[in-house]
């Protein structure tokens, strides 16, 4: 069966992320590295790696990823932002391999009205500038699609075909899927004919291999909307069916989907949410 879980504050301590996890008796985790609103980050001390690594071995070693941080922009075009984002990045790739996690996860930018040509560019040759600096090999960067809002890269399967194969690190580059992003981007996953048709042209342009993560979110915007609204799982506008091809698809059964829908400190939303989700599983 898919490994359904959610993304998770680390407020109090990167190592809290799992005991939120476990409290929605999750299978699979996403956190970020530190605070998204900020660009300085809290250096790891061996206290931290330890607990946080204690507390993951205690969770049976679920599949954790990370996300990087939202001030990040590798195709910005304004030089500051530009050096700002490049050595962020670097930053959060060395905290992932120090704290063990295998995937970085990170949207391909926004080119500012340059052009997705230009910014895919340079979105290619700042993270190639990124994965160079931290001298890291143990972190899969992967480039998660986009509902294609505003100047927002990598909304089209192309898009993220062509920073695959122009990247120096491609062959060790994989992809992150968000449900609700590629329906906003016009990829409809609500019939069975729609579905299979998606991932065929998933698996033409980039290859089903390459899909290592799912964001599981539905979709407050109608289908190729380019808006990035998530909504909770069967109340936006993909449904429950999408989801339900989704989670007994045999390619997938493996693979780790986490939620990022809204919720409150009491996480009953995330754990209505894998309800849901675990409902519409084949028995």
């Amino acid at each position: 069966m898919p490994l359904l879980g959610a993304h998770m504050s680390i407020a109090g301590g990167l190592h809290l992320a799992f005991t939120r996890i476990q409290e929605v008796q999750g299978e699979s985790l996403q956190i970020f590295l530190g605070n998204q609103r900020q660009w300085q980050t809290v250096p790891l001390t061996s206290e931290m790696v330890e607990d946080f690594r204690q507390q993951w071995k205690e969770t049976n070693a679920m599949p954790v990823a990370a996300h990087d941080s939202y001030l990040i922009n590798l195709a910005a075009p304004d030089p500051t932002t530009l050096e700002k984002s490049v050595a962020a990045f670097a930053d959060e790739l060395q905290r992932a391999a120090i704290l063990g996690i295998p995937c970085l996860i990170t949207h391909p930018g926004s080119h500012r009205g340059g052009g997705v040509e230009a910014g895919l560019e340079r979105f290619v040759e700042n993270m190639d500038r990124a994965l160079t600096i931290s001298k890291t090999s143990t972190v899969m960067v992967l480039i998660e699609n986009t509902a294609g809002q505003g100047t927002n890269l990598g909304s089209t399967f192309e898009e993220i075909a062509f920073i695959i194969s122009a990247s120096r690190y491609g062959d060790g580059i994989g992809v992150c899927f968000d449900t609700s992003h590629a329906f906003a981007a016009g990829y409809d996953i609500r019939t069975r004919a729609t579905y299979e048709k998606t991932f065929s042209q998933f698996d033409r342009i980039i290859g089903l291999e390459r899909l290592k993560f799912f964001h599981i979110n539905d979709s407050k915007r109608p289908l190729g909307s380019r808006v990035d609204r998530h909504e909770h799982i069967g109340k936006g506008e993909i449904g429950l069916t999408g989801f339900r091809l989704l989670l007994n698809d045999p390619r997938f059964q493996q693979h780790p989907m986490v939620l990022e829908t809204p919720k409150g400190k009491e996480l009953e939303e995330d754990k209505a949410n894998l309800r849901v989700l675990r409902s519409l599983i084949a028995k």
